[in-house]
């Protein structure tokens, strides 16, 4: 009796001293990416466009040939600094993933031919930057946000048998339909008086006047956009960095809706025609209908839909514990066959 109490205990202390080495092999590996100068995972890709070779920034983390995915942030001309609550999340479940500035956005180059800001060469973009992370229809996952979800979508649209999987996050498939909600549903939630001081700066086009933004702020930003007390870094430094030519330019000056390039974006009709597993992601407060990203997802071929309580635009930040575990709970679902994954 007394040797087989010796025996086990050699056996703790053992595997007590073998852990470490597991971990640390493990953790090697995942932050090897065999560059010959190790630059934290930043890259600067080149990317061809009609007028000539720019330059856009990224940032991977991690090493996972099962598992790859991009952060399309939105915008358009936003950063990624706003995503980079994702970091910790993916880190932990051995994911790999790159930060992403889109062309014309803060850390990548900043051309100022507005011929470039199209949809469809953003997703000419995006297929490059696929390419150049080496990632293909085994292991590729496209993860869009607001703007980002029409890129996420428009790239499935012309490019899903390059991908492993697709989540839209807070973005409806219908820029007249969001317009509408904006002001029918959201518009009408303000106070009267704050609504019509907003209208009336609209409709003289004096967005640049600061009382346009003290008005938006409290009273829409704070209630559909990010809903907690005080923003994180990254949304601040985010709203901080914006190209606001490219913003005006695509999405128009108005925050009730899309204006700009994109004021007659639709492809809700076309959505039938994505078969990749994609989820779909709505939260009461967002400036999105979630009853409409609900919809997307039974329109869609192989969809699933997380709605989120507590969330709005940015429920990756005000409704973080669901966001995430529901969007790690997708992947994790893709990764090991399942086309659906109900929450």
């Amino acid at each position: 009796m007394r040797l087989l109490s010796i025996f086990l205990l050699f056996l703790a202390l053992t595997s007590c001293k073998e852990q470490p080495k597991t971990t640390e092999v493990l953790v090697s590996n995942y932050f090897t990416y065999g560059d010959s100068l190790e630059t934290a995972g930043v890259k600067m890709i080149p990317i061809q466009t009609p007028i000539g070779e720019f330059k856009v920034w990224t940032k991977r983390f991690g090493t996972n040939p099962k598992i790859k995915i991009l952060l399309l942030h939105g915008g358009p001309a936003m950063t990624h600094e706003y995503m980079e609550c994702f970091e910790t999340f993916f880190q932990r479940e051995g994911f790999e993933f790159y930060e992403y500035d889109q062309l014309g956005s803060y850390y990548s180059n900043q051309p100022t031919d507005i011929s470039l800001w199209t949809t469809e060469r953003f997703v000419e973009e995006v297929e490059q930057v696929r390419k150049a992370i080496g990632a293909d229809s085994s292991n590729f996952y496209v993860i869009g946000n607001s703007w980002g979800g029409i890129l996420g979508m428009e790239y499935a649209l012309k490019y899903q048998k390059n991908l492993k999987g697709l989540v839209i996050g807070n973005m409806m498939a219908s820029g007249k339909e969001y317009g509408a909600y904006a002001n029918d549903v959201l518009a009408k939630q303000m106070k009267p008086e704050v609504l019509a001081e907003i209208r009336a700066l609209e409709a003289k086009k004096d967005f640049a006047n600061p009382r346009y933004m003290e008005l938006l702020l409290p009273n829409f930003y704070k209630e559909h956009l990010c809903r907690l007390k005080e923003w994180p870094d990254g949304v601040n430094r985010a709203f901080k960095h914006v190209n606001n030519e490219v913003y005006t330019l695509m999405q128009g000056p108005s925050e009730f809706g899309i204006g700009g390039r994109l004021a007659n974006w639709d492809v809700k009709n076309r959505l039938k025609e994505i078969a990749v597993p994609t989820l779909m992601v709505g939260a009461k407060y967002d400036t999105m209908d979630p009853k409409a990203m609900e919809e997307q997802s039974k329109l869609v071929q192989n969809g699933s839909y997380l709605y989120c309580p507590n969330g709005s635009h940015l429920a990756m930040w005000d409704d973080q514990k669901v966001f995430m575990s529901g969007v790690i709970q997708f992947i994790k679902g893709v990764d090991s066959g399942e086309k659906q994954v109900v929450f």
